[in-house]
């Protein structure tokens, strides 16, 4: 621990003591970097309340975010101490809104605390503890009796923890451990204990950082899950819900429309059947096709009969769309939307914030990325090795916006050889992968693929970036392609490629003009990053000196001319049968300063209107 989390640590713990016991617990934002304009708003009894799971709408919902208890302590530790003070969850301990701002390494444990009470309509009902993600292991206990443990920093994980449950107050109490770098077992994305020795690493990320959330469902069955894949050939939608317990499921297709939100669902029901042998196919009249264009939505909603009751009833969405590969008129192999090629143009996202790190300080917030990126005339975002929250996918969904899924990295970030070229296989990497962290790493991307195929979003997969922690490349992509057969895998983003090919697509990296460094006509061939212009803006920065970007500059005018001369160098790699681009990137990020906007959100450094001027130029150039 820093000495300036310990300081913080001994005067929250001094407040705690002086303070009488009636008194409202302060919090306040931690440190003195930058924050983002939402951070001011930031309530800790308001903090992030909205359904965090659109995906699976239910009547019963129990908000646990706020502020918890939290100790640290060794990590052998069996038992939490007094707290040290107080830290806002949803927040990572190392965040400033945690009102924390401190550290963990692996020889420590951060513990949480926090009571609440079963609301009086539950009595009779199973209740179920949501954890939308806490990085990176955790256990839990219930009223002293543990319900269970969880390992991985990106998937959500869920507990049934009725058995447990008291009268009056219940307590949770969990113990988190978090190596980040050390032992290089987990997957941790750009996280390092030493975020200054390089530009585009970043700090690590402890503990809680999506809600904590319960919910109540019926002791004799309920809908644990689903997945819906439209078959446009068909005109059907196909549900696949997945139920636990007795009961019979009813799946109903309801109108939808335009930025559909399925806590208000529609009233006109289109088709309806039961989910005979684990799947409902419902018939689409006349559908709408979802496009970055008409983004539309139609309504789900799943029941669950036993003994011609309504035992449980979850509200959701899905679309019909179709991501493939199409060949063109010259013989390029495309990517296609709907059957028809598409060329895939967004911005690198790394979903970092100034004053939350991993999490957005609101909802809000979360949009207004997505929203900044389709005014900038972007049609796509690569969600570079993070994961967000299912609100940021359901954003994604509504606004019409593509999206190309990372897994975060597993150790040997920046270590290990790469862009050996396609007749090099796995070069460097995969024999230092110990068994441990490659199980870690396929568990956690199984995880990750299940939980999120069911929004229509989604279309690419991306398992390895630039050869970090890459192994066994061609049984990863083809596990990737049996969990989820609907969407395309970019089995390398500027990686190591096989020969022949594995997956759909050959990506090339290449700074800071856009060029192809390797071809395979026998693949979709996209361009997966370039760019990275930067421009320091005063007062707006992580750190005040040694800023970095791959190209800097001074001006928002010479920036935005600096865009504009390579949007106009890709439509010739576009004719040659580039199929996608991807540019670096929608923020700064800590000491990256090659955003379109700064860390704090409060400046656009290039022209938005030019930009999206020639991005529309480069998409419209395919056709």
């Amino acid at each position: 621990m820093n000495i300036r989390s310990s300081l913080t640590l001994v005067c929250m713990a001094l407040l705690c003591a002086c303070a009488p016991k009636s008194a409202k617990i302060e919090w306040a934002p931690a440190g003195d970097h930058i924050r983002t304009a939402w951070a001011e708003d930031v309530d800790p009894a308001k903090v992030h309340q909205e359904y965090p799971r659109p995906q699976m709408v239910r009547d019963s919902y129990l908000n646990l975010n706020g502020l918890w208890e939290y100790a640290i302590t060794p990590g052998d530790a069996d038992a939490m101490p007094e707290p040290d003070g107080h830290i806002l969850v949803p927040f990572a301990l190392e965040s400033s809104l945690s009102g924390v701002g401190g550290s963990l390494d692996a020889e420590h444990a951060l513990w949480y605390k926090r009571t609440f009470k079963v609301p009086a309509n539950w009595k009779k009902k199973s209740v179920i503890l949501h954890f939308g993600a806490v990085d990176w292991g955790c256990e839990v206990w219930v009223n002293g009796h543990k319900a269970g443990e969880h390992k991985g920093g990106y998937d959500s994980f869920e507990f049934y923890i009725s058995p447990f449950l008291t009268s009056g107050k219940q307590e949770i109490v969990l113990k988190v451990t978090d190596a980040t770098e050390e032992g290089s077992l987990q997957p941790r994305g750009k996280q390092t204990f030493s975020p200054g020795r390089g530009s585009i690493w970043y700090n690590p990320v402890s503990g809680i950082w999506q809600t904590v959330w319960a919910e109540a469902v019926d002791k004799s069955g309920y809908i644990a899950d689903y997945q819906a894949v439209s078959n446009l050939a068909e005109s059907t939608v196909t549900v696949l819900p997945e139920v636990y317990g007795d009961g019979e499921a009813v799946v109903e297709l309801l109108e939808g429309g335009l930025n559909y939100n399925p806590e208000k669902p529609g009233k006109k029901v289109l088709a309806s059947s039961t989910a005979g042998e684990g799947m409902a196919i419902l018939k689409v009249e006349n559908p709408q096709l979802w496009s970055p264009e008409n983004p539309y939505l139609y309504g789900i909603r799943i029941k669950l009969v036993k003994d011609g009751k309504t035992i449980d009833k979850v509200e959701a969405y899905t679309a019909m769309r179709e991501i493939s590969v199409k060949e063109d008129a010259d013989g390029h192999k495309r990517m296609a939307l709907n059957g028809e090629p598409l060329f895939q143009y967004g911005p690198l996202d790394q979903g970092w914030w100034p004053d939350g790190l991993y999490t957005a300080p609101c909802d809000e917030a979360l949009r207004f990325d997505i929203e900044r990126t389709k005014e900038y005339g972007f049609n796509m975002i690569r969600k570079h090795v993070k994961v967000e929250p299912d609100r940021w996918y359901f954003h994604c969904d509504q606004l019409g916006i593509m999206v190309w899924q990372d897994m975060p990295s597993v150790d040997l970030c920046g270590k290990g050889e790469w862009g050996q070229g396609i007749d090099k296989y796995d070069a460097g990497n995969s024999d230092q992968l110990t068994m441990e962290a490659r199980g870690n790493f396929i568990r956690e991307w199984q995880e990750i693929v299940n939980q999120h195929k069911k929004f229509p979003c989604v279309v690419v997969w991306v398992p390895f970036n630039e050869a970090w922690g890459q192994f066994d490349t061609e049984e990863i992509v083809k596990m990737t392609k049996i969990l989820d057969p609907s969407r395309l895998v970019n089995m390398a983003s500027g990686g190591n490629w096989i020969s022949g090919g594995v997956g759909d697509i050959l990506d090339s990296h290449h700074y800071p003009n856009p060029a192809m460094r390797i071809w395979d006509p026998e693949m979709v061939n996209v361009l997966g990053e370039y760019g990275g212009i930067g421009l320091p803006v005063e007062g707006h920065t992580w750190v005040d000196q040694r800023n970095w970007g791959y190209v800097k500059l001074s001006t928002v005018e010479e920036t935005t001319a600096k865009y504009e001369e390579f949007a106009k160098l890709l439509i010739p790699l576009v004719k040659e049968g580039c199929s996608a681009a991807v540019y670096t990137q929608t923020t700064d990020v800590e000491r990256e300063v090659n955003g379109l906007m700064t860390y704090d959100r409060k400046v656009d450094k290039l022209i938005p209107a030019r930009v999206a001027a020639a991005n529309r130029e480069v998409i419209e150039s395919m056709k």
